[in-house]
């Protein structure tokens, strides 16, 4: 008597038996160990975890051994087709480890995905060891590189977006109306530039969104780019400044420009809009740098470079040492940083006092 009446409700549409789509048996996992609060849940793969990239782009690709559910969910969203964004959710929640490792490699360590450890409030003792093992992602620049191809921008510029508002909400409700997500977005005092999955979005639907756009005013300008990726790393965010001069660097050198650019609100994901035939290209000089043991350019430039506060203040009291050994006559000289490199001197100071015999440096 009780299946009759389940079936008369599915009918009324108050349930509805579905078939779960990619990444349906990750999820199913995670929720039945949520639910039996297990010590920690393992998805089984055909790749030794969570890799530093694409295997398909670069066949030397490393396994991560350790990432948080927010790198993962970052990873899964901007391409990485090991994990489903929605299948850690279950985990998140219930802070239970999830472990992805290789079927055909079972003796693989694989990836760890869990909570940082400094969130962690308990566990046991092997927990502990693990945590202290796996946080090491802290002293790399990046963690993994993931991108998506089939990118369409458009540049949104108006003049009426000074000193107004509301604007923005207009162009999201444009988008609202069509069902179209936006993967990365930059705005400016007169612009706005947002990204668009061509192969999730019907092609009609975006030139519905561009046509609608513009008729909201005279002054609304819609461009539309075609065959571009982004590019995402799971990055240090705390040391963006020299992830970001690696980054731009490695695309000066090989002459790959930047469309957009975003460091995302999860503060774990710094994303590049590039053209998608330069992609592959700067994959590998960026797994190169991050990853390998080659760089196609000097990184050592850049730590001096970022690291210039601290050399800066340990030559400026140097100069003052030798000011205070040396007798020598003085001249003012009107000086600003001179450079970057380990044999030059900075000073702060534009009319700073040097001394006659600074040559002897």
């Amino acid at each position: 008597q009780q299946q009759p009446q389940k079936s008369n409700k599915a009918t009324k549409g108050k349930y509805k038996i579905t078939t779960l789509g990619r990444g349906g048996s990750d999820l199913t996992a995670t929720a039945i160990g949520a639910s039996l609060q297990v010590d920690e849940v393992t998805v089984w793969k055909d790749v030794n975890g969570i890799l530093t990239t694409d295997p398909n782009i670069i066949p030397h690709a490393q396994t991560v051994p350790y990432v948080t559910f927010e790198e993962a969910s970052e990873l899964a969203q901007f391409g990485a087709k090991v994990l489903h964004p929605v299948a850690m959710q279950p985990c998140l929640k219930h802070n239970i480890p999830v472990r992805v490792r290789n079927s055909y490699q079972p003796t693989h360590s694989g990836t760890w995905i869990r909570q940082p450890p400094q969130q962690l409030d308990h566990g046991t003792n092997e927990d502990n060891r693990n945590n202290h093992n796996h946080n090491n992602n802290d002293d790399k620049l990046a963690t993994a590189i993931t991108y998506k191809r089939g990118i369409s921008v458009l540049d949104i510029h108006s003049t009426e977006m000074v000193g107004t508002y509301g604007f923005l909400a207009k162009v999201f409700a444009a988008f609202q109306k069509h069902q179209l997500s936006v993967d990365v977005l930059a705005s400016s005092e007169v612009s706005v530039s947002l990204t668009l999955d061509e192969t999730q979005h019907d092609q009609a639907c975006i030139d519905c969104v561009m046509a609608e756009l513009q008729s909201k005013g005279n002054n609304i300008e819609v461009v539309r780019k075609d065959d571009y990726s982004i590019l995402t790393l799971i990055a240090n965010i705390q040391r963006s400044s020299e992830v970001l001069a690696t980054v731009f660097r490695v695309f000066h050198q090989e002459g790959i420009p930047v469309e957009m650019m975003s460091q995302g609100a999860s503060k774990v994901n710094i994303s590049f809009v590039i053209p998608t035939h330069d992609l592959e290209r700067a994959i590998a000089c960026l797994h190169d740098c991050f990853f390998g043991e080659q760089c196609v350019v000097d990184t050592t430039d850049i730590d001096v470079v970022l690291d210039g506060e601290q050399q800066q203040q340990e030559q400026q009291q140097q100069l003052e040492d030798t000011v205070s050994i040396h007798k020598f006559q003085t001249i003012d000289v009107p000086t600003k940083v001179l450079a970057n490199s380990t044999n030059s001197i900075k000073v702060r100071d534009t009319n700073a006092t040097l001394v006659s015999s600074l040559s002897t440096f």
